[in-house]
């Protein structure tokens, strides 16, 4: 008996597939579409994937001012963070965030569902939000993946 072929294969830095995606934002609901690219960022779609190393894509998100949130969203969720002083609590609304910096909402969106330890902030790294449909990556030739059929 060839014990052998049951050895498990662990993914590291040398072996690993990385590939650019593109994913189109426009009309997806904001925490779907950042549960799917988390899971794409993480590599928990390819069959060598290895918990504790890097083995997912780079991926490129487009056009995130057209991203759509569910129910009363837009009008009652804000985002908070603290200075670091007393009293120094603010607060920012989801309208205001998408007039500023669009591209914030869906970075925070995706951020929270990373791993919160040094991978998830080496997975975080190769993800780059565009608020348009213009992005600087395009030397890369990143394949759009649509999101409708990825699971």
């Amino acid at each position: 008996m060839d014990t052998l072929s049951y050895k498990t294969v662990s993914a590291n830095k040398a072996t690993v597939d990385k590939q650019w995606l593109l994913v189109n934002a426009e009309g997806e609901t904001l925490g779907r579409m950042a549960s799917k690219v988390a899971k794409l960022l993480r590599g928990k779609h390819k069959p060598n994937f290895t918990p504790h190393v890097d083995c997912g894509d780079n991926v490129v998100v487009i056009n995130a001012e057209k991203i759509n949130l569910s129910g009363n969203k837009w009008d009652d969720k804000t985002y908070l963070r603290y200075t670091g002083y007393p009293g120094g609590q603010r607060s920012t609304s989801v309208k205001e965030m998408l007039e500023k910096n669009p591209g914030r909402i869906v970075e925070k969106a995706i951020k929270g569902m990373l791993p919160k330890n040094k991978l998830g902030a080496d997975l975080f790294r190769n993800l780059k939000v565009y608020a348009g449909a213009e992005h600087d990556q395009t030397a890369q030739k990143p394949t759009e993946i649509n999101l409708k059929e990825f699971k």
